[in-house]
């Protein structure tokens, strides 16, 4: 295996796979053991919990079956200066690897310094750091998804659902009047997401009136308040919701519910990244559409990962991206069963 390090006792949050201890204090040290310590961005985040309890399932069940995997897990909070602590921490603890959900995609610098200059491996997931950064050293790995393709797709939905239901355009003025619903200022993810959506829709001959962009931050909640002030703005003007992720998606509908607006009324809404919520939402005909992200397979991905480093194999493919799925009301009894 890969340097080892001495231990130190002192965890946050400790999420045990097979053994009693994450990455602190062992009692002796064993070749066929890995040391797994995971940050990312916020524990919010839905998706990204369903993605790392995928991940520690995986990681019960490795192809090299002598292999024990334990894992520690930190939320750092949506604060980059607390997850750059948090990995000289995971690296002082001793961890073997470091699974790492960005904060701030274009600032890992500090991070990778850190794992370089201990020889500890980084496989970031979701997030994606910027190619430059992902050149500086060869022990650094990425798992996640496409984001232009999330949006086309998210598009596409859109607009097959717009050009079989006539009701949609309520006003009859030719137009779709609709509202973006975006995760982060400035973020790659949320702007590739929304420009790709919208190029989309017009591309099928969709003519479309913004009425607003409003910033959610991925977030449920967040998603509601802004939703809740649209309605208050634009009354029923608002004839489609493109939100960047389920559950902001899931917000707006919220803010529709406690406006008291009836079904027949309400615009219609896309997501992004079917978590359990919103493909529930999606089977009891609320949400229109949703663009699955492909947690089990970046779970794998990452496992493989995990388990080459533990065993000082070759990693076939440093960079490995999962494909979306579009989910309807068609398909969505096949995710329902994952």
């Amino acid at each position: 295996m890969r340097k080892k390090k001495k231990w130190l006792v002192g965890m946050l949050v400790i999420v045990n796979v097979f053994l009693l201890f994450g990455c602190g204090k062992r009692q002796e040290t064993r070749e066929d053991k890995v040391h797994i310590g995971v940050t990312y961005y916020n524990q919010s985040d839905t998706f990204l919990n369903e993605l790392l309890a995928q991940f520690k399932e995986q990681l019960k069940n490795p192809e090299h079956e002598e292999l024990e995997a334990t894992v520690t897990i930190l939320d750092a909070a949506g604060s980059q200066r607390t997850q750059d602590d948090q990995v000289k921490e995971l690296i002082d603890m001793g961890c073997d690897v470091l699974c790492v959900n960005l904060v701030d995609r274009a600032d890992p610098s500090e991070i990778i310094d850190l794992a370089r200059d201990h020889d500890v491996p980084i496989i970031f997931f979701n997030r994606e750091p910027v190619e430059e950064d992902l050149r500086q050293w060869d022990e650094l790995y990425y798992v996640g998804a496409e984001a232009k393709q999330s949006g086309v797709m998210q598009g596409e939905l859109a607009a097959e659902v717009i050009q079989k239901n006539t009701q949609i355009d309520k006003n009859r003025d030719g137009k779709i009047q609709y509202v973006v619903l975006e995760g982060e200022a400035g973020h790659q993810d949320s702007i590739i997401r929304t420009g790709n959506a919208v190029d989309t829709i017009k591309n099928s001959g969709i003519e479309l009136e913004k009425l607003s962009y409003q910033i959610a931050n991925w977030n449920r909640v967040q998603a509601q308040n802004r939703m809740e002030q649209l309605i208050s703005q634009y009354q029923n003007k608002i004839e489609l919701v493109l939100a960047n992720n389920d559950d902001m998606a899931l917000g707006a509908i919220d803010a529709y519910k406690k406006a008291n607006y009836t079904e027949s009324a309400w615009p219609v809404f896309f997501g992004i990244d079917g978590t359990d919520a919103g493909l529930r939402a999606l089977a009891d005909s609320e949400l229109s559409g949703t663009v699955y992200n492909d947690k089990e397979g970046q779970a794998k991905a990452m496992a493989k990962m995990v388990e080459a480093i533990g065993t000082d194999e070759e990693i076939a493919e440093k960079y490995v991206y999962l494909p979306y799925i579009k989910v309807t009301s068609e398909n969505i009894g096949e995710f329902l069963e994952k």
